[in-house]
């Protein structure tokens, strides 16, 4: 059984902050390297310092398998620890991506192979992890690592794999690519347990609502059967679907939300803001995610863009702390991207972050009235969590899921 689900979950803080580290290769063959051209790693040590600034001392970031594996079996973890060593001298906790809809150029993602690629990768990874801990500087058995193995495994299945405007630009084989993802992370999970058995994993995928035509019965079913598809990768990591796969409870650690603005939509994938009819409210939404899973929760991303960003902040805080007050257990909310960062095709300038770009000293010009709003919901999210909390670890410490097909870690 696994050490994570015999603990209740806590970070600290109530916010998180998340750094763009997408890294595929576009249909014209460019690829993009987000953590370069924000310039995070040569500011990281100034990134940090500023999140702590705000109150903010978890951070998800990404690994990059393809800076880290750019010969076969061969792993340099160079960049990486560029910022976890600014990072411990800031006191900020980082929470790993895998994949961010990336990988090296000779892995052919619908192979049989390569689920144990990346299980190798992230025991590669871990390893060198263990090795970097210092001593002193704690103990992993009191500060678990906290991993996400395959960012959005529904986005990347639906955009790379059914409709190809993600790579590997592949049409009607979004079923297929979402089981290798699956496959994949759990693979992943049991090669990062023989390093760290007490890991902690975030499972993130967005959090969607599809609005039908309430007049027409058949459209409507239509709309409830794609916001049902949004549940079957947690539903086939946690077992719940598709046993073979060698799903288990204890593979749907954390469940991670991402949700933004255009999260609900139509069935012509028109957007619904929300003042339009059949938004769903965002309280409700975390309801049924917990209903359904009874796991730990972290809106793993969550923004809007320009002057759009602090009210958007305030609605999801206030639905947030709904949601908690009637028993979700929701511990944190993470600012992505926290930096503003250019357009994945069109290098547009988005101004999608808390602070924008850095110039060439290193300093970032915040986004003030953001800010604000963070520093106004900060101490009433942490006061309906604090009353949360006590439940959510008698939960926890009930859990008992039945053994892994591969036994105790």
């Amino acid at each position: 059984m696994s050490q994570s689900l015999q603990r209740p979950f806590w970070m600290p803080g109530m916010f998180w902050g998340g750094f763009e580290c997408s890294e595929q290769r576009l249909e014209c063959g460019r690829r993009l390297d987000l953590v370069e051209s924000t310039r995070h790693e040569e500011f990281a040590a100034a990134d940090y310092e500023r999140l702590r600034a705000v109150g903010i001392s978890v951070c998800r970031e990404g690994v990059g398998w393809t800076r880290s594996e750019r010969s076969r079996g061969l792993y340099d973890f160079t960049s990486a620890a560029v910022r976890l060593q600014a990072a411990r001298r800031q006191g900020v906790h980082l929470v790993w991506d895998l994949l961010h809809f990336g990988w090296p150029e000779d892995v052919d993602i619908y192979s049989a192979a390569f689920p144990q690629r990346f299980a190798r990768y992230a025991r590669a990874f871990a390893r060198w992890l263990a090795n970097t801990w210092e001593d002193g500087a704690g103990s992993f058995e009191d500060d678990a690592p906290m991993f996400s193995p395959i960012n959005e495994i529904s986005y990347l299945a639906w955009a790379g794999g059914q409709v190809g405007c993600l790579n590997p630009f592949q049409t009607g084989r979004g079923s297929e690519l979402k089981i290798q993802l699956v496959r994949a992370s759990i693979e992943a999970i049991d090669a990062i347990r023989t390093v760290f058995p007490g890991a902690r994993f975030l499972q993130p995928d967005p959090l969607i609502h599809v609005v039908g035509t309430a007049p027409d019965k058949e459209d409507d079913a239509r709309a409830t059967e794609q916001r049902l598809s949004q549940f079957e990768a947690w539903d086939m990591l946690s077992g719940r679907a598709c046993p073979g796969l060698g799903g288990a409870p204890e593979y749907l650690d954390v469940v991670g939300l991402n949700f933004y603005f255009h999260n609900q939509f139509t069935l012509d994938r028109t957007t619904v803001l929300r003042d339009e009819p059949g938004y769903r409210p965002l309280a409700d939404m975390l309801h049924e995610v917990r209903e359904r899973y009874d796991r730990p929760m972290i809106l793993s991303e969550t923004g809007h863009e320009d002057d759009e960003r602090a009210g958007w902040l305030r609605y999801v805080a206030e639905q947030t702390i709904a949601a908690i007050e009637q028993g979700c257990p929701l511990h944190a909310i993470t600012l992505y991207p926290i930096l503003n960062h250019p357009g994945w095709v069109d290098d547009r300038h988005c101004h999608n972050g808390l602070w924008d770009y850095a110039d060439d000293a290193g300093q970032r010009v915040i986004h003030e009235p953001l800010a604000r709003e963070l520093a106004f919901q900060t101490p009433r999210l942490l006061r309906a969590r604090e009353r949360m909390l006590p439940v959510s670890a008698a939960r926890s410490s009930a859990f008992k899921p039945p053994r892994s097909r591969h036994g105790d870690a």
